[in-house]
């Protein structure tokens, strides 16, 4: 049973400062480098920890989820079952790809159970990270869509734009929801951080302030880069509930 999930950040290793300086200042975290060097796990006081950032070697980097679990072996046996590799042992935890070929770690849970708050900004801004969004290509949408739903035990919701979007919605209180998006064409598979916003305008304005780069804007969304080059949006809503 999936007991917490956090969403990772893989940034460029000559980015990682930058990175860990931007998102530690919109969640209100304090960062707390790990015992492996470039991994920085952001420690919030209002909720356990659900954001973790690494600096890799090579490729721009991206995002993945990381999967905090009871039965380890168990769930690891269910992901290959459903279609799932393993890329690399590590002892206490695994890296593995599901079918489209994104990667996600899992690990035995250690009791994370309080769901992070939103932090407020200027002008009365709050937000939260809350969501990953997978976006896929036409012929790997349904068999990704399916594996995932199959790993999570999640509930299915097709909301209002149920032929480009469906969201797995998992149970309290767990910090991180999955969407997965059906592109317009065929290219790799890819995994962006969604941030739930009460107000994108002011939004923007605070983190251009830090080194965000406005890349597009939508009705429900807008779409940034962050000061490492990773790709997030502002997501319409509120960040207490979402």
């Amino acid at each position: 049973m999936i007991r917490w999930v956090d969403a990772f950040l893989d940034r460029p290793l000559g980015k990682l400062d930058e990175a860990v300086t931007f998102w530690a200042t919109v969640t209100g975290s304090t960062p707390a480098p790990q015992k492996d060097p470039g991994f920085v796990r952001l420690h919030t006081a209002a909720g356990d920890d659900w954001l973790e950032i690494q600096g890799v070697r090579s490729g721009p980097g991206g995002h993945h989820p990381d999967i905090w679990v009871d039965d380890l072996a168990g769930f690891n046996g269910r992901a290959l079952s459903a279609g799932a590799t393993v890329r690399a042992d590590h002892g206490d935890w695994q890296t593995l790809s599901s079918p489209a070929g994104l990667p996600f770690c899992t690990a035995t849970w250690r009791d994370q159970h309080v769901r992070p708050r939103p932090y407020g900004g200027p002008d009365g801004v709050t937000l939260r990270p809350h969501q990953l969004c997978f976006d896929l290509a036409p012929s790997a949408y349904d068999r990704e869509v399916r594996f995932w739903q199959t790993l999570t035990e999640w509930e299915l919701d097709g909301g209002e734009q149920e032929d480009e979007f469906v969201r797995l919605q998992p149970r309290p209180p767990i910090p991180v929801r999955f969407l997965f998006q059906r592109l317009g064409s065929d290219r790799a598979a890819s995994v962006h951080l969604d941030v739930s916003c009460s107000d994108i305008p002011a939004g923007r304005r605070w983190h251009e302030s830090l080194g965000a780069t406005f890349v597009g804007e939508w009705p429900h969304w807008s779409t940034f880069r962050d000061p490492a080059g990773g790709i997030y949006c502002l997501t319409s809503g509120d960040p207490a509930t979402d």
